[in-house]
């Protein structure tokens, strides 16, 4: 269950606020389950290890987040914007990126498992030992991506990567 003191804190938008929160309590794992955090400025926050399942981030500003090894189950990220932003390890299974912006972003180790990752741009993306088993990613633009072969084959429709 959702933390309701730690959706207040990161609610207010003062991404340093935040970070020097989790800094003063490294072993606390932030429950933003089922949160409804869409359309928020989050630039450069840290929600390693965070529980996300379920969150509705929608047009949210994640740019240069840190995410890595976090839980996003079935999180809707569509239309977020996540340029640089560090998701090394998370487990993204069922997640909607569809439009999502994510120029560099760090996507290695992550589980992306039907996840709808159509219409976004991953320019430069590095997406090296993700399991994409299942995912969309029609539309999509991995120009410079780091993404092997043998891993586009577990794709939904790999003919439709450009």
């Amino acid at each position: 269950m959702a933390d309701q003191q730690q959706i207040e804190l990161l609610k207010q938008g003062d991404t340093n606020s935040w970070n020097v929160w989790r800094k003063e309590h490294p072993e606390t794992k932030p429950d933003l389950s089922e949160t409804d955090l869409s359309a928020i400025k989050l630039r450069e926050v840290n929600l390693s290890d965070a529980n996300l399942s379920g969150a509705d981030l929608r047009k949210a500003d994640l740019s240069k987040a840190n995410l890595s090894w976090s839980n996003l189950v079935g999180a809707n990220l569509s239309g977020a914007t996540l340029n640089g932003a560090n998701l090394t390890g998370a487990d993204l299974s069922g997640v909607s990126f569809q439009n999502a912006a994510m120029n560099d972003a760090i996507l290695s180790q992550t589980t992306l498992i039907d996840a709808n990752v159509s219409d976004a741009d991953l320019a430069n993306a590095n997406l090296s030992d993700a399991d994409l088993t299942n995912a969309s990613f029609r539309g999509t633009n991995l120009k410079g991506a780091i993404i092997r072969p043998e891993q586009l084959g577990r794709t939904r429709s790999p003919d439709d990567i450009p």
